[in-house]
């Protein structure tokens, strides 16, 4: 028996002696697992152009606990004509010295469930011999304050859900279970006694030897040099590499903070972006008496954490400014290093630690590490395929969580490349969320310096980053915000949020008082919620994604059919809303098509949706290129009209009828507004109000806006943000993608089988709607009314929050607001009847289950349960909304 690194302090001692690091290899010794001589993979040294294969199935880059971990679930599900190539060592990079504490306590539920799985696996491996230093020694995360705990409590109640075993303590109970931590300014804490630790190199080598022993191929000290392609709609075909090219159907690109510079070196490029910064820990020596099992510890409010390592301590935080590293690129060999101490940035954590375990004062110091870890420009995960190049996937951009989140990562990344798809939904980390100025080095500069900072912050709603702005803005930003405008950013685009009146002309003065219950714009919304339904409003929609479809014959429409459930066949003029689904029925998509010509449409779609919706279009394309597609978002701003004087308003500044009778809902007409012209005009508003949406050229939306707003004043005509349009369009149960529908969501789960046509024709996804509507759904899309609940004075519901049906779980709402008119708090969400093992059942009448009469329905709004009326949408048409006979009635529970 031999330690495996033993073979790594040969390999890198005299480095380690430059940098004065020995003490950490031998922290990296001690109490490490015991494996067999048998090397367990191939190291290649420079000249063994023969040793590395030149086919594969799967080339994976990347030896640390990620890439490992796909390569280990890979081979479990049976792919096992793997390669993973490491180009220095295994766990070299940023794997070797992570932290290795495992806490579920996420209020994400993707996330949740990466960490449970993780969580589960590490305690089974443990149980199997393979030595990975799990320990069940149970976390403790630690409130000062009254909103922590309400942050802690929304943890909890999405825990609970997934069965997490944890519960609310007292300061006095921390004492007992913790007797070393400070409490006096505690308000409380969770425990969660199933949460643990392990050695995280350890965790990687495991994945390694398993996946080893299934058939996966295993060599180090080869590096990626790019990925080949082949067709016109580039296709992984190849990777080059230091010691040859390997031919392959599938890349998966874990290289850690490495990704982005691989990815830049493929054609096309793959934007991968990450960015690193100095991540601090300190280590101890040995303290007497110190246990084993003492809990990890999570002190968020003092930005740090701690474990108990080898009968010493371990201590590390994220800082409110970090310090981001590598500007210029990174180094192509960093192995096993560390960046020289910074006591006087570590300091303001090193108080905290001081502060939480006052031991700490006598205790002594063996180390204090630096080194780096890469961070994404929203502190969520790059997981999924490439928009650019089919067959490459990417998995990086841990944020520092790569041990409690790179079991699940693996699994879910394994059913991403074998079944198309994870089994949950994962946009939130989809690398799809992006656009190419994210993968900006200087914007990454800034923005992961406040991102290392907001991990442990206080995660209110509806907080907006403050660095990396203002880079996408409309023509109307500047008016805008000399008006009072409150601005968020939607991939990277900028948006007003409200309007606060007193703030007009005193430019970035507008202030968002962050908190969990009543916000601070509560009084300006309600006003600009009025002015839509009494007035008038103008609301700034250019940061929609827009689209041009077109061909010489009628490619273009047979093209879009196919895409498309609702039928997109209709007179030129016309509007349709319809969902493009996947081959579950899901949604990919969610847009407008306005058919222009016979060959020629425009297409619109949430913000969000500009990379995913393109990487969609672009992937069904006709292979001889009689289709063209062209993404216009930049080239066309966006005015949206709201209100019951939309009409007259609009009347007023253009020359062609406006009456319902001649400009009729669903249509779309090009006209001239003032003195602009090329304005494409259409009859909805996307709320439930009449209205028009006008997009505009973009050289003509400063004049456009200019003109509406003149005419506009004997109309009461007046500006609205998002968040108007977000409690509109909640109230009216209108469901927007991202939010309430996913590539898991159906037409027929949704309320939206009226928008399906299944005898149009073949499209995708239509045998599995047609089977839906046959057989019945697993869950469906409710809308939920709270009971006795204090707008100005309860903690308010967010999206997220559990739903329960007669005391059982039944699922979590997607988007909450309040609904002005119905005077009442709002919650979309989709509830499903599970069996005992977590399952939701088929329901050919689900309609019926969810409005039974004796169906007592519960919201858990941070341990505080709200009694709530359930609503759907039933098959009856109505025609009182802004799509008048395509939008359904919902009726609430009796």
């Amino acid at each position: 028996m031999a330690n495996i690194w033993c073979r790594y302090m040969q390999n890198f001692k005299c480095q380690y002696q430059t940098l004065g690091n020995v003490s950490l290899v031998k922290r990296c010794l001690i109490g490490r697992r015991q494996i067999e001589q048998t090397r367990l993979y191939t190291i290649v040294q420079p000249g063994d152009f023969n040793i590395v294969p030149k086919q594969a199935r799967v080339v994976i880059a990347g030896g640390g606990v990620i890439g490992t971990s796909v390569a280990y679930h890979l081979a479990e599900r049976g792919w096992t004509d793997v390669i993973l190539l490491e180009q220095g060592r295994l766990t070299c990079g940023t794997t070797w010295h992570t932290a290795g504490l495992v806490s579920t306590m996420f209020g994400s539920i993707a996330l949740l469930k990466f960490a449970v799985y993780s969580r589960n696996l590490y305690s089974r491996l443990e149980q199997e011999g393979h030595g990975i230093g799990w320990k069940a020694c149970g976390g403790m995360t630690l409130a000062r304050t009254k909103d922590r705990m309400v942050d802690l409590q929304r943890r909890l109640a999405v825990a609970k859900t997934h069965g997490t075993e944890a519960y609310v303590v007292t300061p006095a109970e921390i004492k007992k279970l913790c007797p070393l931590i400070n409490t006096e300014d505690l308000a409380g804490g969770i425990y969660a006694p199933s949460d643990g630790k392990v050695m995280g190199p350890d965790v990687a080598l495991v994945f390694a030897e398993l996946a080893k022993q299934n058939g996966v191929k295993v060599f180090e000290g080869v590096r990626v040099d790019r990925v080949l392609t082949k067709n016109k709609s580039p296709r992984v075909s190849s990777v080059e590499t230091s010691h040859g090219t390997i031919q392959c159907e599938y890349f998966v690109n874990c290289a850690g903070q490495w990704a982005r510079e691989l990815g830049k070196r493929s054609e096309p490029k793959v934007p991968v972006p990450l960015h690193s910064c100095e991540h601090f820990n300190i280590v101890t020596k040995p303290i007497e008496g110190l246990d084993s099992m003492l809990p990890g510890i999570y002190d968020y409010d003092g930005m740090i954490y701690i474990r108990e390592l080898n009968g010493g301590l371990l201590a590390g935080g994220f800082e409110p400014v970090a310090k981001p590293v590598f500007r210029r690129e990174i180094p192509k060999k960093f192995e096993f290093q560390l960046f020289t101490e910074d006591w006087d940035h570590f300091q303001i954590l090193f108080n905290e630690i001081l502060h939480r375990l006052p031991l700490m004062h006598d205790a002594k110091v063996r180390q204090l590490i630096n080194g780096p870890e890469s961070f994404t420009p929203d502190d969520r995960l790059i997981l999924g395929e490439s928009d650019t190049i089919s067959n490459y996937f990417v998995a990086a951009g841990m944020n520092s969580r790569g041990i409690v989140l790179g079991g699940g990562v693996g699994k879910y990344m394994a059913e991403w490349i074998i079944d198309r798809k994870p089994s949950i939904d994962l946009w939130a980390d989809d690398i799809h969320r992006f656009v190419s100025l994210h993968n900006n080095k200087q914007f990454l500069g800034q923005r992961v310096k406040e991102i290392v900072g907001r991990i442990y912050s206080l995660p209110y709603p509806l907080v907006e980053y403050t660095t990396g702005r203002k880079l996408r803005t409309s023509a109307l930003h500047t008016r805008l915000e000399g008006l009072g405008a409150y601005f968020g950013e939607t991939m990277a685009y900028e948006r007003a949020m409200w309007f606060s009146p007193q703030n007009e002309g005193m430019v970035d003065e507008v202030v968002y008082v962050p908190t969990w219950g009543k916000p601070s714009w509560f009084e300006s919304v309600q006003e600009e919620y009025r002015a839509c339904k009494e007035r008038v409003c103008l609301i700034d929609m250019s940061s929609f994604a827009k689209f041009e479809i077109k061909s010489t014959g009628q490619g273009a429409l047979e093209y879009l059919q196919y895409l498309c459930s609702n039928d997109i066949d209709q007179d030129i003029g016309t509007v349709v809303h319809t969902g493009m689904q996947n081959e579950t029925g899901g949604f990919e998509n969610d847009c407008s098509i306005a058919r222009l010509q016979d060959n020629y449409f425009f297409m619109i779609c949430p913000a969000t949706q500009q990379t995913r919706a393109s990487f969609w279009l672009r992937q069904h394309l006709p292979e001889d290129g009689s289709v063209q597609v062209r993404d216009v978002t930049s080239m066309y701003s966006g005015i949206n009209l709201i209100g019951p004087h939309a009409q007259q308003l609009l009347g007023d500044v253009t020359d062609i009828s406006t009456d319902r009778s001649d400009f009729k809902v669903m249509t779309c007409k090009e006209i001239d507004v003032g003195c602009a012209s090329g304005v494409r005009a259409m009859r909805l508003t996307h709320t439930g109000e009449d209205g028009f949406i006008l997009y505009i050229p973009a050289e003509y939306a400063l004049h456009t806006y200019d003109t509406l707003i003149r005419a506009g004043k004997d109309y009461g005509v007046s500006n609205a943000g998002y968040f108007a349009m977000r409690h509109l369009r909640t109230e009216q149960f209108f469901a927007y993608w991202g939010l309430d529908l996913n590539s898991r969501t159906t037409p027929m789960e949704c309320g939206r089988e009226f928008r399906v046509k299944l005898d149009k024709g073949d499209f995708i996804g239509r045998n599995a709607l047609q089977q839906q509507k046959t057989h019945g759904i697993h869950q469906k899309f409710v809308q939920f009314l709270l009971d006795d609940f204090d707008v100005h004075g309860d903690l308010w519901p967010w999206g997220g929050e559990p739903i329960y049906r007669n005391g059982k779980y039944v699922g979590l709402t997607t988007t909450c607001s309040y609904g002005f008119t119905l005077d009442q708090m709002v919650c979309l969400g989709y509830v499903s009847d599970f069996d005992e093992d977590g399952k939701p059942q088929l329901k050919k009448y689900m309609n019926k289950w969810v409005m039974e009469k004796d169906a007592q329905y519960e919201i858990d709004i941070a341990g505080r349960k709200y009694t709530a009326k359930a609503g759907i949408y039933t098959p009856k048409l109505a025609m009182s909304s802004f799509e008048a006979s395509f939008i359904p009635v919902p009726v609430q529970q009796k």
